[in-house]
């Protein structure tokens, strides 16, 4: 079988099969011949890799189809609510998510095999904006439970367990230590990458479940862990990581001028650091030591103004002046990692570097040098290469770079006193693959606390916290989870949706009247059945769909349609603290979801209908067709040759034993 080269735009798309291709490699394929075989097509729902690559385990495909407009809203919803309503199942964050997630999504994305993934994360962050400037509210629990649960930190990973418990009736209170909710989004990440009305409308959304907070209050201190077991069903930890790590070269600790890059920011974020220093140095590679680079720059530095690291111990407070005359500062940022392969993201590096910081890769710290005043002034350091996580140094390559402030951002870890039963030695949480604590019946973790890594990997955990605690309230046993666990789509709740739920099953009884028990027995097919979904099979709990599973022929070379972004040079860097991203509007953003080749799952494309040579494929009727169930096959009909799956774009096709 051969398929004509296509070409469009002089891009070269994707061919299934070359001249001269006369037999399926796949093993189970080569049980084909002619009109003899006994396979027909299966419709098999797998779990597209964007979603597979998400640390929440967003519904990327689904809420793609709504934008698009494959998936219809119910009732009079718009498709921009339907869209939100599907995205937030799994990460009540979408504005926030949007900008500042490093969307493993679209590493994963299929489309990638043919020109350029698909944007994924400004789709998410249009739908956010459009939900926030129309006040869309969460629906309320229809039933509560009397089950009390405690969330401790409201973070990201306390507050998306607190959304996840709350809808499924709980009674929530959430204890954060500091004076406002949104941990490292609040805290941790500045204002122009998160806008601070967006955090705020999404929180909100949250608490108007119901959910209680208790502000300024530390457990282990202002509330002991016996009075949360005595007065709480179950505990969530959510803690955080708020203490950066020392840079572990010699004097790091003892010099006053070297500080965390987690207080550091936190202190900006909080308006009590208004001055950085006129040399600044910061170690790391990863976002959080770009956040602190580009804030050192944005702020500069206020001659006579108090030196930052005694703002930060509490020894003095800044009250610059507005009009006072700020000067740039002059920033380095070090990476043990070559440029290429440090962990921030491309756009931030490369935004980093056009606003003018000088970022030095494949450099090591070996040592700070510090004056009799107790305050470093240089820090010495030599080019080396990686062995893994290992650093190796190049010998005889040894250099010193002077400043007034050093910053370690090179890793985090929680604060533990007061919780020191819970602590497993390494300032985190223990957790089992439930994320239940260890050896603590009724406690559970997520976040940074457990390991430190994205805001999505904590929204997701909390998803699977939230399920665990549930279960664990409920008195049922938790379970197995599956292989792929993600929020998968149910094509039983659409077709509940659409009022198409399959009747209930009627089997071989004594009492079954005649009509049931012949349909039963005398026909064991269900392809006219309506107490089951013919010939439909999920396997999205265990199996990926691959890009060597679509008919990558069927997409034409489409360009991306970008956000657009502010782009800051080194002269304009200081006091602009305006939003770097452009959201897309609404017809940008169709497009860009118009681009998703909904891998695993139907998108209606007709193709299966046009080229079936028995007609034995067909449109189902409308007042029965619904997202998944758009085709169906007459088994009288198929004659088993292969020719649908081949032409299936989204791998939903599969040929398998018909019934």
């Amino acid at each position: 079988m051969a398929v004509e080269l296509k070409i469009t735009d002089n891009k070269i798309t994707y061919l299934r099969f070359r001249d001269g291709d006369s037999k399926y490699k796949s093993y189970s394929n080569k049980y084909l011949n002619e009109d003899k075989s006994y396979k027909c097509p299966t419709y098999v729902h797998k779990t597209p890799p964007c979603q597979g690559s998400c640390p929440s385990g967003h519904d990327v495909r689904g809420w793609l189809d709504i934008v698009r407009g494959i998936e219809k809203p119910t009732g009079d919803k718009s498709w921009q609510e339907y869209a939100f309503m599907r995205m937030t199942k799994a990460n009540p964050f979408p504005s926030i998510m949007g900008r500042v997630c490093p969307a493993p999504c679209e590493s994963g994305c299929n489309r990638n095999e043919i020109e350029d993934k698909v944007g994924i994360n400004s789709v998410e962050q249009f739908i956010g904006d459009y939900a926030n400037e129309h006040n869309f509210q969460f629906a309320k629990p229809a039933n509560k439970t009397d089950k009390k649960v405690a969330i401790i930190g409201g973070g990201p990973g306390g507050l998306a367990a607190a959304y996840q418990l709350a809808k499924l009736g709980h009674n929530i209170t959430i204890f954060e230590e500091l004076e406002k909710l949104g941990g490292m989004m609040l805290y941790g990440i500045p204002g122009y990458r998160v806008p601070r009305k967006s955090l705020e409308t999404e929180i909100n959304r949250i608490l108007s479940l119901g959910i209680e907070v208790k502000t300024n209050t530390r457990v282990g201190q202002d509330i002991s862990l016996d009075d949360l077991e005595k007065n709480y069903d179950a505990v969530v930890w959510a803690i955080g990581t708020h203490k950066s790590r020392n840079l572990p070269v010699d004097g790091f600790d003892k010099a006053t001028n070297c500080l965390g890059g987690v207080e550091f920011l936190r202190a900006f974020n909080e308006g009590k650091l208004q001055s950085s220093a006129k040399k600044v140095v910061v170690v790391g590679g990863g976002d959080t030591s770009i956040d602190v680079a580009s804030v050192s720059r944005r702020i500069g530095y206020v001659e006579g103004s108090a030196p930052a690291e005694d703002v930060l111990s509490g020894k003095a407070v800044h009250n610059v002046a507005k009009d006072s005359k700020r000067e740039d500062s002059d920033v380095t940022l070090t990476s043990l990692f070559p440029l290429e392969n440090m962990t921030a993201a491309e756009h931030e590096i490369n935004d980093a570097i056009r606003e003018g910081i000088d970022i030095k890769a494949g450099v090591m710290p070996l040592k700070m040098i510090i004056d009799n005043n107790g305050r470093a002034t240089a820090m010495k350091l030599c080019k080396c290469t990686m062995d893994g996580e290992r650093p190796i140094k190049t010998e005889g390559t040894e250099f010193e770079i002077k400043a007034d402030l050093f910053v370690a951002a090179i890793g985090q870890a929680g604060d533990m006193t007061g919780l020191e039963s819970i602590d497993n030695g390494k300032s985190f949480i223990d957790a089992d693959n439930f994320y239940q604590v260890k050896d603590k019946q009724g406690h559970f973790v997520c976040g940074d606390i457990v390991r430190p890594h994205l805001l999505t990997t904590a929204i997701g955990q909390a998803s699977i916290v939230s399920d665990g605690v549930h279960s664990y309230l409920s008195g049922e046993d938790i379970g197995k989870r599956p292989k792929v666990d993600v929020h998968h789509f149910s094509l039983l709740e659409k077709l509940k949706e659409h009022n198409l739920y399959p009747e209930d099953f009627v089997g071989n009884q004594e009492d079954t009247d005649a009509k049931n028990d012949t349909e039963f027995n005398g026909h064991r097919g269900t392809d006219t059945a309506k107490y089951a979904v013919h010939n439909y099979e999920n396997r999205s709990k265990h199996e990926i769909v691959e890009h060597e599973e679509l008919f990558l022929g069927h997409f034409a070379y489409e360009p991306r349609n970008k956000r657009d972004s502010k782009e800051i040079g080194a002269d304009e860097v200081l006091g602009n603290f305006e939003e770097r991203l452009i959201c897309l509007n609404e017809e940008t953003t169709q497009k860009e979801a118009g681009r998703c080749m909904s891998c695993g799952m139907c998108f209606e494309c007709d193709n299966c209908v046009i080229f079936c040579p028995q007609d034995a494929i067909f449109r189902v009727k409308k007042d029965s067709k619904t997202t998944g169930r758009y085709v169906d096959t007459d088994y009288n009909k198929c004659i088993g040759c292969h020719i649908c799956a081949d032409v299936c774009p989204t791998g939903y096709i599969e040929m398998a034993m018909g019934h």
